[in-house]
Order: C-alpha cells, then structure tokens, then sequence
C-alpha cells in the first residue's frame, strides 16, 4: 500500500509540470502587458521596462518557464502577487476554506439525495417514480449552474425573501450557492447509482441471497448495494474534485470570497502568479482526490486492496 501511494505521487509530479506547461503557455500567449496593466496608462516607458526586468518578464519564454519550476520545486514559491504583492500561497489559502466549505456541502447534499433515488430508481425500474427522477436528472444535467444560481436568487432571495443572495458566512447563505452547484453532481450520482444497482440485482448472488430467504432490504441494502458502490465512489470522488475546480460560476453569482473568484479577478487583473498558481493549486488538490478515493476501494472491495501489496 505504501509503495502504491509512493508510486502515485511521483507520477502526479510529471502531470503538475504538464498542468504548468500549459498554463504558463496560455498566459504567455495572452494578449495584454501585465506590466501595463498593473501599473496604468500613464506610467513610463522605464517603469514599464523596471517592473518587466523585477517579475523576471523580460526574459525568452522557456527561460521565465525555467526560472518559474525550479523556484516552485527548490523553495516552493510559486510567486507573488503583481497587485497585493503578497505570496500566491498565502493569497490562494487565505481564500480555499470558503471554496472547500462550499464543495464539501455540495457534495454531501448529491450524495443524500443522488444515492439513495437512484437505489429507489434501480428497485422500482419503469415505475412513475423511476421515470419522474430520470426525468429531473436530466434536467439537473442540462441546467447550467449560472443559470439555476440566477433562478434561485431570483425566486428564494427576491420573491420569497427566504434566503440571502449572497455571501458564505451562514448557514442560511450556503444553502442556494451548495444546491445551485449540486444540482450536475445529483443527476450524475442518481444516473450512475441506478445504472450500478441494475447491474447488481441481476447477479446470481444477489438471486442466491433471496432464494435462502433473505430480507428484501438486507439483500438491497447489504449484498447489492455493497457490491454497486465502487463506481459510484469513483464517480463521487471525481465530482467533488470537479466542484472545487468548478465553483467559479457559483462563486461569483453569491458573491462567494473562493479560489474561483480570486482567479476570475486575477484574470481581469492580468496578475498571472494568481492565475498560474490557483491552476497547480486545483490540479494537485484534483489529483489527492482521486488518490484517496484510489485508496477508498481497498475498504470497500478487499479484492482490490491485494492488487495494491
């Protein structure tokens, strides 16, 4: 298990030099002179000249690119800020628990209801119920998040007046941001639990549990659902890494001090070691995600946990 975990880690840093690659590329290619921007119109032609030669910007593009991995790998700095002037680490983590608070409630909230209407869809195939859920999953799919944030603001927070419509700092105000970014996850969740779950209750064991006499809820709820559950972890793990990279709508539609809102002013700013950083930031919380859910399957199936030794 240990040499698995070592194992991982020294594949994800060829995949976060790769993340930076890109990124750095991207930003580079931007049309825009950060140096211009950060310092204003009226600025001179040698202060423009000073700031590029003090933020290394002067130099070729694999040169910058050069200078930007080996202080992330030896120091660990990534940069600092061209507008706070301030670390990007320091300015990414000051804002991160707002972004993991809103992901986590997120994903708790697909899990409550997408797991268990999807188990209800998979028992009772082709009923009203089964087909009214695939009918909201589907909606739940198609709807963009920018789009259900706006009518939910528009109809709990305007026409109700029963819940704020913007800010992190309550319960009240986490719950339209936590359900207008779930609303994907829940259909998904539902999807591919009842996909699962049909293609368990099926089984010969699940046929032998019955004919031994059985509860019809311990055979459900125990031999199948136990069995179902590998990918829908996978999937579940994969969107809670999805929601902490994709909360930038949602964080800015309430307002939400997160990741994806520092990075979208960052954006506007042309301050690229924001940019730059948040990226690797998102990419390496992403990939601990999928280890630990990697590491999740040995408790569910002990057969996986022998392929790991």
């Amino acid at each position: 298990m240990i040499r698995y975990v070592i194992r991982r880690i020294l594949f994800l840093i060829p995949v976060l030099i790769g993340v930076a690659f890109c990124v750095f590329t991207l930003l580079y290619l931007t049309p825009g002179d950060p140096a211009r921007m950060i310092l204003g119109d009226m600025a001179t032609e040698e202060a423009i000249r000073e700031f590029r030669v003090k933020e290394g910007l002067d130099g070729p593009f694999l040169v910058q690119f050069g200078n930007y991995i080996y202080k992330a790998v030896t120091r660990g700095d990534i940069g600092r800020s061209y507008v706070t002037k301030r670390p990007v680490l320091d300015e990414i983590m000051t804002v991160f628990p707002a972004t993991l608070k809103l992901s986590a409630f997120a994903i708790i909230i697909a899990i409550i209801i997408g797991m268990p209407c999807g188990i209800l869809s998979a028992i009772k195939q082709y009923s009203i119920f089964d087909t009214l859920t695939m009918i909201f999953a589907m909606v739940g799919l198609s709807m963009p998040v920018f789009w259900l944030g706006l009518l939910l603001i528009l109809y709990f927070s305007v026409h109700l007046r029963w819940l704020p419509s913007s800010g992190f700092d309550t319960f009240r105000a986490m719950i339209l941001p936590s359900v207008a970014l779930s609303a994907q996850s829940i259909s998904m969740i539902t999807r591919m639990t009842r996909s699962s779950m049909l293609e368990v209750v099926r089984a010969d064991y699940i046929r032998t549990a019955r004919s031994k006499g059985q509860k019809e809820s311990v055979v459900i709820w125990v031999h199948a659902l136990h069995n179902a559950l590998i990918p829908v972890v996978t999937l579940c793990g994969l969107q809670f890494g999805h929601l902490l990279a994709g909360a930038i709508l949602t964080e800015s539609i309430f307002a939400i001090p997160g990741v994806g809102r520092l990075m979208v002013e960052s954006i506007k700013a042309r301050d690229y070691p924001i940019v730059q950083g948040g990226v690797l930031f998102v990419a390496i919380t992403f990939s601990v995600v999928n280890l630990l859910v990697d590491l999740l399957y040995a408790y569910i199936d002990p057969r996986i946990k022998a392929q790991y030794k």
